[in-house]
């Protein structure tokens, strides 16, 4: 319990931090978005690409993790549907609730791992993110979208442009290359890297919206808890399921069990989502996340 505390505590007095820094104007209003654009094109990728480029590729449970995650993301997605169905959702609320269950804040769980499990832990969660970035962008367009109809154009190319997805690509590939980073390259990127995670964030604080909390309360809650605690559940019988190892398991529902992200507003917004009910989402996840994810870690001790 102390050692889960001590792990965790830190990453949410970060997000609190950048809330009240935010709420007081400091730096001024203007700082944040442009924090969240560098930090979301260049520090984030520099991480992600620094942690494959140089570590060992050849982890034999890659394939099942792999297939967890897709069969996650697909049992969670044919229930959204079926539920969409028998309640008539319109797209504007089935892209909030879809986005609040399905996507992850991913600057929140690359702490997290790094704090339980150290660089092998970051490779094994940057290697899941290729996975995952482009499966649940690929859901939430069409979430949005689908009474509209939606072009194949539309939903891969935010996928080509992602930096993410890019830098795990690259960084791939420069490991099989066989390349490495010379020439001090290696450094420049973990210096890039040391600076995101903090940075990530303190943007994540900045962005909660406590405002936006008075209106669906019944509606917010139940996706909250889908999110939290039915999500982490479905990731451990999927891990029990496929007999993954203790970390890979625990890397697994720690991803599951993640609040949602906060870029899923500006998502939602562009594309003509329920924005308000995607910002109290965002919010009341956050709020909720410090005391589940450490019930959610402190069961997999007792479980794995």
């Amino acid at each position: 319990m102390t050692d889960l505390l001590l792990a965790l505590w830190p990453l949410f007095a970060l997000i609190v931090g950048g809330y009240v820094l935010s709420r007081r104007g400091f730096p001024n209003e203007a700082f944040w978005p442009g924090a969240e654009r560098l930090n979301y094109f260049i520090l984030f990728p520099a991480l992600l690409f620094n942690s494959l480029a140089t570590v060992p590729l050849d982890n034999p449970q890659l394939p099942r993790m792999a297939l967890a995650v897709l069969l996650g993301l697909g049992i969670a997605w044919l229930a959204l549907l079926l539920v969409r169905r028998l309640r008539g959702w319109p797209a504007a609320r089935f892209g909030a609730f879809s986005q609040g269950i399905l996507r992850f804040n991913t600057y929140l769980g690359l702490a997290a791992v790094g704090s339980l499990f150290g660089q092998p832990g970051l490779t094994l969660a940057a290697l899941m993110l290729a996975l995952m970035v482009p499966t649940v962008n690929v859901l939430s367009v069409w979430s949005l979208t689908a009474e509209r109809g939606v072009s194949v154009r539309s939903l891969l190319l935010p996928i080509i442009r992602n930096p993410l997805i890019l830098a795990c690509l690259a960084g791939a590939l420069v490991n099989l290359s066989g390349l490495g980073l010379p020439g001090g390259s290696g450094r420049l990127l973990s210096l890039l890297a040391a600076a995101s995670l903090p940075l990530g964030l303190l943007c994540v604080g900045a962005a909660l919206k406590p405002e936006q909390l008075s209106g669906e309360v019944p509606a917010l809650a139940w996706n909250s808890l889908l999110r939290l605690l039915l999500m982490p559940l479905l990731a451990l019988a999927v891990a029990y399921g496929l007999q993954l190892p203790s970390m890979e398991s625990t890397v697994l529902v720690l991803f599951f069990a993640l609040p949602t992200a906060p870029t899923a507003y500006v998502l939602t917004r562009q594309l003509g989502g329920d924005a308000n009910l995607m910002a109290g989402i965002i919010t009341l996840q956050h709020l909720l996340a410090a005391a589940s994810l450490v019930g959610v870690l402190l069961l997999l001790e007792r479980l794995l």
